[in-house]
C-alpha cells in the first residue's frame, strides 16, 4: 500500500521544519504556511504582500491554525485561507499608521525569543510600529495625528510683565533741580541724562536727585528749545549707574500701551499708564500723543513701551475743560539726533507749533494768535533776567558771608530783592566792601528794569495780566517791591 505521508502526490515537504505535510493542509503545524500549487515558503508569499508588523503577524498565526485544523477533512480550508488573505493584503496600511500614530507614545516592547522572530529580519523591526515610539512633530498626544500648526511666541508673551519693566527702568529716572523749579529726567548712559529745555531753563547747572534721595551737580551740555531738548553730563559718573535704551517713537502705533515716570508735583518715583493715541508731525517736529497723565513735573521724564525702551520724553500735559487726556512726548529720535551733534530744522517749541496747529484748528482770530506771539515773546523776555538772576544768587550768596554783617529780615522769592526794602537789611556793609554792593545793586536794578520794560510791552500787545503773573511766578521773578 502506498504511504500517503511520503509520497509527493499526497504530501508536501514544510521547507521551515521539514516535516511532510498532506497536499490538502493549508498550514503545516509550525504555522509555517504552504502554497498548494507551488509549495512557495511563506518567505516568498511574504515578499508579495506589504510587510505588517509582528504583533499583527503573531496574532494572525493561530487564527489561521485553528481554522486549517477544523477544516482539514472538507475542501473549503483553502478557500477560507484565501479569504482571509485577500481581505487583510488589500487593507490600506494607512489607516493603520495612522492608528498607532494616534496613541499616546509608549516604551517599545521587547519581543520574546522565537524560531520566527530570529529567522524573519523583518520581524525584528516592523514598519508599522517603527513611528508608534513618536509622534510627529506637529501631532498632539492622544489626539490623533492631525497636524497642528506650531504657535509662535506672541509679543505679549515675550515682553516682560509692567512691573518688571518699571522696576528696571526706576532706578534710571531722577529729579532735575533748578533754582526756578524742577522736572524729570532720565540716563542714558552713566554720564549723560535727557531732560526738557523747560526744565533746565536758562541755568548752566542744575542738581540731580535721584531716587534714593542723594544729590549730584551736573552741567547742561546742549539744549535744543526748538525740540525742547536738553544733554545734562555728570562729571563723576557711577559706572554701575542703570540706564534706559533707546528706541523709537516715530515707529509707535496707535493702541501701543506706554508708561510715563517722573517726578509730578513734587512726588518722586510715579507711574502713569496708557496708549499712544497718535504720533503727529508739527513744525518739523514728531510727538507722541498719549493719554498716560503727564502733570508738572513729569516734564522731561521717559515715555516707555512694554519693552522698557524710551520712545519720547515727555514734554507736556493739557488739562481744561474742552481738552482731556492730550498728553505728549518729543520722540526719542530728535535726541538721538541732537547727541550725534545734529539740530533740528524746526521752529519756535513743540509746545508753541503744537498750540498754533491746535488754535489754527478751532478757529483762533486773528487778535488771539497775536496774543499768543506776544505772551511767548514776553516769556523768552523773562527767561533772560531769569538768567542773570540765577547768577545774581551765587554772588549775593558769597556777598552775605564775606561782606554783610547782620541779619536780614523777611521773606523773598530771591534774597537780593532785600536791597530794595530798608527795613529788611539789618545790618551793615564790611569795611572795603562798598564797590561789590554797589555792583550787586546795579545788576538787580537792571534785572528789576528788565522785568518791568518786559511787562509793559506785554501788556500793550495785549497779553493778560495773569499769563504775565504765571510766567513770572515760574521764572522766579515775582516781587510786590518791584512795583513800588
Amino acid at each position: 500500500m502506498i504511504d500517503q505521508g511520503s509520497s509527493p502526490a499526497f504530501s508536501r515537504e514544510c521547507p521551515a521544519c521539514g516535516r511532510r505535510v498532506p497536499s490538502r493542509v493549508a498550514a503545516c503545524r509550525c504555522g509555517q504556511l504552504l502554497d498548494e500549487t507551488s509549495g512557495a515558503s511563506e518567505a516568498a508569499v511574504a515578499r508579495e504582500r506589504p510587510a505588517v508588523g509582528a504583533k499583527q503577524e503573531r496574532k494572525r498565526t493561530p487564527l489561521l491554525v485553528m481554522i486549517a485544523a477544523t477544516v482539514i477533512t472538507s475542501g473549503s480550508a483553502l478557500g477560507i485561507y484565501d479569504a482571509i488573505l485577500q481581505r487583510q493584503t488589500e487593507e490600506d496600511p494607512a489607516p493603520q499608521a495612522v492608528a498607532i500614530a494616534s496613541r499616546p507614545a509608549a516604551a517599545p516592547e521587547t519581543p520574546s525569543p522565537s524560531t520566527d522572530a530570529a529567522a524573519d529580519p523583518v520581524a525584528e523591526v516592523p514598519a508599522a510600529e517603527t513611528t508608534a515610539g513618536a509622534l510627529p512633530p506637529n501631532a498632539m498626544p492622544g489626539a490623533g495625528a492631525v497636524a497642528v500648526p506650531t504657535m509662535p511666541v506672541t509679543t505679549a508673551a515675550a515682553l516682560s510683565s509692567l512691573e518688571d519693566v518699571v522696576g528696571r527702568a526706576m532706578p534710571a529716572v531722577v529729579r532735575v533741580e533748578t533754582s526756578g523749579g524742577f522736572g524729570s529726567g532720565f540716563f542714558i548712559a552713566p554720564d549723560t541724562i535727557l531732560t526738557n529745555v523747560h526744565v533746565v531753563a536758562a541755568n548752566t547747572s542744575v542738581t540731580i536727585r535721584r531716587p534714593d534721595g542723594t544729590t549730584m551737580s551736573a552741567r547742561v551740555d546742549a539744549s535744543a528749545p526748538e525740540l525742547d531738548i536738553a544733554i545734562v553730563r555728570i562729571s563723576n559718573p557711577n559706572p554701575n549707574q542703570p540706564t534706559l535704551p533707546m528706541g523709537s517713537g516715530m515707529q509707535a502705533r496707535p493702541g501701543q500701551e506706554v508708561v510715563a515716570l517722573g517726578t509730578p508735583l513734587g512726588l518722586q518715583n510715579t507711574v502713569t499708564r496708557g496708549i499712544v493715541s497718535a504720533v503727529r508731525a508739527v513744525n518739523g517736529v514728531t510727538l507722541v500723543q498719549t493719554d498716560a497723565a503727564i502733570n508738572p513735573g513729569n516734564s522731561g521724564g521717559p515715555l516707555l513701551d512694554r519693552t522698557g525702551s524710551v520712545i519720547g520724553i515727555a514734554t507736556m500735559g493739557m488739562r481744561s475743560a474742552v481738552a482731556q487726556g492730550l498728553s505728549f512726548g518729543v520722540a526719542i529720535e530728535h535726541a538721538q539726533g541732537l547727541l550725534a551733534g545734529q539740530r533740528s530744522a524746526a521752529t519756535g517749541t513743540p509746545a508753541a507749533s503744537l498750540n498754533q496747529a491746535m488754535s489754527a484748528r478751532q478757529g483762533q482770530t486773528e487778535a488771539d494768535a497775536a496774543r499768543d506771539t506776544s505772551t511767548r515773546n514776553y516769556e523768552q523776555l523773562i527767561a533772560v533776567s531769569a538768567r542773570r538772576a540765577d547768577d545774581l544768587d551765587s554772588r549775593w550768596r558769597v556777598f552775605k558771608e564775606s561782606c554783610y554783617e547782620g541779619k536780614i529780615v523777611g521773606s523773598f522769592e530771591r534774597e537780593w530783592s532785600a536791597l530794595w526794602d530798608a527795613r529788611a537789611m539789618q545790618g551793615a556793609v564790611s569795611q572795603g566792601c562798598g564797590a561789590a554792593f554797589n555792583e550787586l545793586k546795579r545788576v538787580a536794578d537792571d534785572i528789576r528794569a528788565g522785568v518791568q520794560a518786559a511787562g509793559e510791552n506785554a501788556r500793550r500787545a495785549g497779553v493778560y495780566p495773569g499769563a504775565q503773573r504765571d510766567i513770572r511766578q515760574r521764572y522766579r521773578l515775582q516781587n510786590p517791591a518791584w512795583d513800588r
